[in-house]
């Protein structure tokens, strides 16, 4: 060891490196800086979305139709940091007249961000619900945007007519803009309507600018026909109503793609509550029936429930309804 006495401290001899050792070390020098530089890039391109502009506008858009109040799920929902530190998850509740829960949930991180956002109405009106579902990473969108009915718009027409006949041309319109996704199968499709826009498409700025025109016209008719509703007073309708709302958010509740994600995130016990009790509250309130009730073809010899994705039905690879809103499959469900 060589000492220098001016310095006071010992610079030990340290053996040259062999060729092949300077060489990998260039090497993985060479792939770090080109994760580095691909990192920045996601990240760059993730940045140029937010989808709290989304959220603002809906809740700007919702003040000029009704009065909304922070929601007692408001306390204990929202916001929630990953286990890994790296996604940070912000939540937000609302209620109102005509509106049961009115609520949002954004997921931002360097590589990916996420939009779950749903209007519930009151179990006195039967009007759709409001569900905009977006998951964008640097090259992919999964895009759902729909007003899902309460009631079945294949076998009901008058429900149908209803609520979507008028919006029928606003469906057409995105639907060109924003192609069909690929297969859906006739179990998700009960719970989607003649409008619903389905999507994957590549990260750009001008299909951001084209989800973000959709979503503002959507919401804006979801809000016309809540200023439209009147409300229910045949105690049977309100029950059959009630019980449509509590199917469809059963079925979200154990069914829905998010939840992977959310336990990996946040763990799976954390993740079970913010899907029952936040995502789709009212599961305890509106109705005591269990999903096997609902849907006793997922039901396990042992009680439990399968957890197939999916497990009966035609997969639709191309979208199911024509341009005057009419189901065009001879599959029968």
């Amino acid at each position: 060891m060589e000492c220098s006495s001016s310095l006071r401290f010992c610079i030990p001899k340290i053996p040259l490196p062999s060729i092949s050792t300077v060489l990998f070390s260039s090497i993985c020098s060479s792939s770090s800086s080109r994760r580095r530089k691909q990192q920045r890039l996601i990240s760059q391109q993730l940045s140029a979305v937010s989808y709290k502009k989304f959220i603002h506008f809906a809740l700007e858009e919702t003040k000029l139709h009704t009065h909304l109040e922070p929601s007692p799920l408001q306390e204990r929902y929202n916001s929630r940091i990953s286990m890994d530190g790296k996604a940070d998850i912000q939540m937000l509740s609302f209620e109102a007249t005509k509106i049961r829960h009115l609520r949002s949930l954004c997921i931002e991180s360097q590589t990916m961000q996420i939009l779950d956002f749903a209007v519930f109405p009151e179990p006195e009106f039967d009007m759709p619900i409001f569900c905009a579902n977006f998951f964008t990473s640097a090259n992919i969108n999964i895009v759902v945007l729909d007003l899902n009915p309460l009631h079945d718009v294949i076998s009901q027409r008058h429900y149908r007519d209803k609520y979507y006949k008028s919006l029928i041309p606003l469906g057409v319109k995105y639907s060109e803009l924003l192609p069909w996704g690929g297969k859906l199968t006739s179990e998700s499709l009960k719970f989607f309507s003649p409008i619903v826009i389905w999507t994957r498409f590549m990260s750009s700025p001008k299909n951001y600018d084209v989800l973000y025109s959709a979503f503002m016209d959507y919401y804006k008719a979801w809000l016309a026909l809540m200023d439209q509703a009147v409300v229910e007073t045949n105690a049977s309708q309100i029950i059959c109503n009630r019980e449509a709302q509590h199917r469809y958010l059963t079925w979200r509740a154990e069914k829905d793609p998010g939840h992977a994600l959310l336990k990996k995130l946040i763990g799976e016990t954390q993740a079970k509550d913010l899907l029952v009790n936040f995502l789709f509250n009212g599961i305890d309130e509106l109705g005591s029936k269990t999903f096997l009730d609902y849907f006793p073809e997922y039901g396990c010899e042992d009680g439990t429930v399968n957890q197939s994705r999916s497990m009966i039905g035609k997969s639709f690879e191309s979208r199911p309804w024509d341009t005057k809103g009419e189901f065009i499959s001879n599959t029968d469900f």
